[in-house]
């Protein structure tokens, strides 16, 4: 674990800053994702799994090297956190790699043929003790927070780096839980993702009971990172697949189970991702497309 205690400037101009043009709404964004959202139960119908469409490919990349994953935990409460969200993300991001939960990515290519490879390099994380603000700051300024821990961290961006954001905002009113996106540090592309703190948030509980072992505020950032990881993976810069609204596998999915996943030796309750040759087959856990594990 790295620390960070103060904000370092950092000078926007040097963030070459991919705004997604699109039409989807989030509540009070500086800016607008054409993809990427992690709805809250219920605010997003239309990419559910009743969106019988098929994922098509928008002429862009995958990840095809597989994802160098860093959290980044930012926010003065951190400062004085003691529960197990830190430790448990270490978890379910070291234990990712390869496992039947992320292969359900890797039927997905890119112009050439190569898949998406299901791999996860994970380095650990570093925590930012400074003010995250009091509501989502948009991609530029989660973008200006990548590049802020990292050069504080020492660590060089790479261009499969995939950067989740961890902050200590509450969701309040905001129709979503977590989002991902792309920008690029000097000249590195990277990949990256913003998340509520969504301790006590019925509206993003995957309400695994405790039977877990994971607090309700973990239990609740494991399923969300699942589905940003996977659509990190299969459409990292927002040219990828996704279907005719506009929903990425996991959002095809979302806030339905087949069971639990084991990741990192304990077992978690993440989300299904669509699949195509699910969606062919009809074999999916909801009799269409959506798959927990792949072999």
């Amino acid at each position: 674990m790295r620390q960070l205690r103060g904000s370092l400037l950092v000078a926007m101009a040097a963030l070459a800053v991919a705004v997604v043009c699109g039409s989807v709404a989030r509540a009070n964004p500086p800016e607008v994702q054409k993809n990427g959202i992690a709805y809250a139960k219920g605010h997003d119908a239309s990419h559910g799994p009743s969106s019988r469409v098929l994922l098509t490919y928008h002429s862009g990349g995958v990840m095809t090297s597989g994802a160098a994953v860093e959290a980044i935990f930012w926010g003065s409460s951190w400062a004085t956190y003691s529960g197990d969200k830190e430790s448990g993300l270490d978890t379910l991001y070291g234990g990712m790699s390869n496992t039947p939960y992320l292969r359900t990515n890797d039927e997905y290519t890119q112009s050439g043929g190569a898949h998406v490879i299901p791999t996860v390099n994970y380095v650990g994380h570093t925590v930012d003790w400074s003010s995250a603000g009091s509501r989502d700051p948009g991609t530029s300024g989660v973008l200006a927070e990548v590049q802020r821990a990292l050069s504080a961290a020492h660590v060089t961006p790479v261009p499969n780096g995939y950067y989740p954001v961890y902050t200590d905002i509450p969701r309040g009113s905001a129709g979503y839980c977590a989002w991902h996106s792309w920008g690029s540090i000097g000249s590195t592309p990277v990949q990256f993702a913003f998340f509520f703190d969504l301790d006590n948030d019925p509206g993003c509980d995957p309400v695994d009971g405790g039977k877990l072992g994971h607090s309700q505020g973990l239990a609740a950032l494991a399923n969300v990172s699942g589905h940003e990881l996977s659509e990190a993976l299969t459409d990292p810069r927002g040219a990828g697949w996704f279907d005719q609204k506009g929903a990425e596998n996991a959002d095809k999915c979302a806030w339905t189970w087949d069971g639990n996943v084991t990741i990192g030796g304990e077992s978690w309750k993440i989300q299904g991702n669509f699949s195509n040759n699910a969606y062919n087959s009809r074999s999916g856990y909801d009799g269409a497309g959506c798959i927990q594990t792949a072999s």
